[in-house]
């Protein structure tokens, strides 16, 4: 179940794109993705509303890193 569903996430909200990953995904395991798929993967999140070409390294290893706290 999604709780962000009518929430437009930015690149700048790490966490929420985070829990959204993990409920998109519960099975994946983010430890040794690479920040191309992982930027796939956010593009693809039906809440995610934001330019595909503001996303940056810092950014992108912050997604990683909420999204393993997700997992723990």
């Amino acid at each position: 179940m999604l709780i962000f569903q009518g929430i437009n996430m930015k690149w700048t909200d790490s966490l929420d794109i985070a829990i959204a990953l993990d409920e998109a995904h519960p099975d994946f395991d983010p430890t040794f993705i690479n920040f191309v798929d992982l930027r796939q993967m956010v593009i693809a999140l039906e809440e995610f509303d934001d330019k595909e070409d503001k996303s940056g390294e810092k950014i992108l290893e912050a997604i990683q890193m909420n999204w393993l706290e997700e997992k723990e």
